[in-house]
This record gives structure tokens, sequence and C-alpha cells, in this order.
């Protein structure tokens, strides 16, 4: 199954409160070969929390399914690792690269970076406490001027780690700066195991550059895909005929917006459906005609149903504006062949 999950080049990347089981569907849909959950604590008294269960919700996914965990622990890690493939997840991914100032007060995330004995102990304990496929997402490094990306990519590799993904920034950066896609080549030509590039990643142009240029397996697009969930079959597209798909036009993202506001609103209820809904409707409006105004009305909406209809409305505005315009430059186009 991981061999498959490999050739599929195009995976999505966990984003904490975004990579829902409703996300990842969506991606999936439009062509991602895999997604892998928010990342859950290994913190055992918080696994029955409201937001723990909602992550660690895979009921229906399309196979295979991913499961991130955080902490600092090698025991609870290990735990943490059994407790999610006993709830169904194929493969365990460990995060050692988010950034957040949270995560990392807690010695978790990309903070573990500081520590590489902890890392290798970390590794061990989670690779021989299951026996699905283990994945490390993590950075080039804590500080810049000392990146260790090397030295614990090949830890990985050691420990049974069956592959990296590497987001080409340093804690520090957090997302300044660009991604350093040189070093995520020089990591690729030292390791054996499959490799997944990360940062930046957000055109089709752009995803075949990374992949040629630093040999990468796969490569990982998560900001790219907020509000944009068609960039997948866009970069599939592109890296198998060299040319561009069509940009998805008004009447698709509106009818791709509903039915991810649908499923997001059965996946999370009514009071929280409608209120992680709004980030996702203004990603999906950015740079539409007048969609400042409308984000700013939608805001205020409080129950599911009328926010659905605030947004249908917005975009049944849109195609008859795009008609009305359409019309006028056939009249105009009319006037000039008289």
């Amino acid at each position: 199954m991981f061999d498959k999950t490999i050739d599929r080049k195009i995976w999505v990347a966990p984003m904490a409160g975004v990579t829902d089981r409703p996300f990842r569907t969506l991606c999936k849909y439009f062509g991602a070969g895999h997604a892998v959950s928010e990342m859950m604590t290994s913190d055992q008294t918080l696994r029955m929390s409201k937001k723990s269960l909602y992550r660690a919700n895979f009921d229906g996914e399309i196979a295979p399914i991913s499961a991130q965990i955080a902490g600092s622990d090698p025991i609870d890690l290990a735990e943490a690792a059994r407790y999610q493939v006993a709830n169904g997840a194929q493969i365990v991914d460990i995060n050692m690269g988010c950034p957040a100032k949270k995560v990392c007060n807690k010695l978790a995330g990309s903070a573990l970076l500081q520590d590489e004995d902890l890392v290798a102990r970390i590794l061990d304990a989670v690779v021989d406490a299951v026996d699905v496929p283990i994945t490390l997402k993590t950075r080039l490094g804590f500080l810049n001027g000392t990146e260790n990306i090397l030295r614990v990519a090949k830890q990985a590799e050691q420990s049974g780690i069956a592959a990296l993904a590497l987001h080409g920034r340093t804690r520090e950066d957090m997302y300044l700066n660009t991604a350093r896609y040189e070093l995520i080549k020089q990591v690729k030509a030292e390791i054996n195991i499959p490799l997944i590039a990360n940062g930046d990643i957000d055109s089709p142009e752009k995803a075949k550059y990374v992949l040629d240029y630093t040999g990468a397996d796969a490569i990982m697009i998560g900001r790219a895909a907020q509000g944009r969930p068609w960039i997948f079959r866009e970069i599939a597209h592109y890296l198998k005929t060299g040319t561009h798909l069509a940009a998805p036009d008004i009447a698709e993202v509106q009818q791709v917006l509903l039915g991810h506001l649908s499923e997001l609103y059965q996946f999370y209820g009514e009071y929280s459906g409608c209120r992680i809904a709004r980030k996702h409707i203004a990603w999906y409006t950015k740079g539409l005609h007048a969609s400042n105004e409308f984000r700013q009305r939608m805001y205020q909406v409080e129950s599911t149903a009328a926010q659905a209809q605030v947004v249908e409305s917005y975009f049944n505005q849109l195609l008859e504006r795009g008609k009305i315009m359409s019309d006028v430059q056939t009249e105009s186009v009319n006037l000039l062949s008289v």
C-alpha cells in the first residue's frame, strides 16, 4: 500500500485546523494521492477531548489513512501510535515540523530538532510500537545556521522510517523567507528512503520544478490548497501533459464550496460547523469581485442555513454579473462588425 502511495506524487500537507476529514476527502477527490491528518497530541489526558475526537475521525475516508501524532515523550508517542492504528490508521506520521509557539514551548514539533538524541529515541520507539509504515514530517533545523537535517534524515532512515516529508525552512523561518530546495536536494542524495518535498509549491510549474530539481519522490501541498483544492487536479494534469487546465469557472467554484460547506456542517454540527466554515469561505472567495464586502456580511451570520444561503446568493450575483459582462462584450463586437 505504501509503495502505491509514493507513486501518487502529490500529497496534502498536514495543517492544524485545516486538514480535517472533509478537507482531506475533497483534496483526494481532486487528485491528491495522499493526505495526512491534523496533528493529534500524544497526551492521553486530551485524547477524548472534542477537538481530538474530530481529528481522529476517519469514518469513510479514502485509503490510505494517515494519522499524525505530536509530542515529546517516546513512550507516550509509541502509545499514541498504537491508539491511532487501533482507530483505523494505516500509516502513522510523526510531527517534528510544526513551528507554532504553543507546540514548541512543549518541546514538540520542530523544537525536537534541538535534541537529536531525543529524536532518535522517539523514532525508534514509534517504529517498534506498530506494524504499519511510520513517516516523519520535519524541517531543515531549528535555527538558521545550525541546520541538522542531514543527521536527522540519516537517523530516520536508520530507525526504519518509511518516508521523510521535508519542509524547506527552519523553525526560525516560520513561513517567512523562501523554501531552500537546494538542501532538500542534498538530503535526497544522502538517503535511500522516499523524500517528499514541501514548501512554497503553489503552481503546476513550481511543482514540476521542485520534483525535477530536488529529485524528490513526491511533493506536498499545504497553504496553496486552502480555498483551491483543484490545485491537485491542475498539477497532476501539468505533470502528465505539460499543458495547463483551464481555471474553474465561477459556477464550479460555487458548486465545490457549497459541497464543502455541507460536509463541514454535517461533520462538526451547527455551532462549530458555521464558525469553522468561515475561514474556508474567505479562502475560496479571495480575489473575487466585491469579496471583502461579502466576507464582512458573511462573518455576521450565526447559522449554517443562513451562511450557505449568503454564499449561494453571492455566487449567483457573480454569475449574473458575468453574464451581463459577456452580453455587453458580445454586443460591442456586433456593433464593431456593422
